[in-house]
């Protein structure tokens, strides 16, 4: 088979949604990509990137761990199979892992949050958890002053460079 052809048949990661104020409200102390339980509705309202992630984390129910809030609106050709927009939906992690994330969770102010879903090349969907810790409100005005700073020093960077 030729490089050309091999290349084309590859599939790349697909990102469908991306929580863009997780990183402004809380401080990412790191990040894990999970397994998410869907049914054949849901997945194709992930593909037409009809989702949102506002207001979503993740949370233990006994021993597994649960992806609540998590909008994924009906398709709209599912006839009557639809599914509820934002029911409960299971995160797939082994034990192990699952042990672990409680282990970190249950410290005081930590909380898992999904920072994006994507679809991996071999087409299952994923979800990318954040183990976050709150942040205050000075906090939040630091992060605008310092992305401020470097937003003027990139303009100030480009406009001496140009000449």
């Amino acid at each position: 088979m030729p490089k050309d052809a091999e290349k084309s048949s590859e599939k790349k990661s697909v990102q469908v949604a991306v929580n863009r104020k997780a990183k402004f409200k809380y401080e990412i102390l790191e990040s894990f990509e999970v397994g998410l339980a869907l049914t054949g509705g849901e997945v194709k309202s992930l593909r037409d990137h009809k989702v949102s992630l506002s207001d979503s984390y993740a949370a233990f129910r006994g021993a597994e761990l649960y992806l609540l809030n998590l909008d994924i609106a009906p398709y709209k050709h599912a006839g009557y199979a639809t599914h509820e927009p934002k029911r409960p939906r299971k995160l797939l992690l082994h034990r192990r892992e699952l042990r672990k994330l409680a282990g970190k969770v249950s410290q005081r102010g930590f909380t898992l949050i999904p920072l994006g879903v994507h679809f991996n090349n071999r087409g299952w969907a994923k979800v990318r958890l954040g183990l976050a810790r709150g942040r205050q409100l000075y906090d939040k005005r630091r992060a605008i002053r310092e992305r401020e700073q470097k937003r003027d020093m990139a303009r100030q960077s480009r406009k001496y460079s140009a000449h």
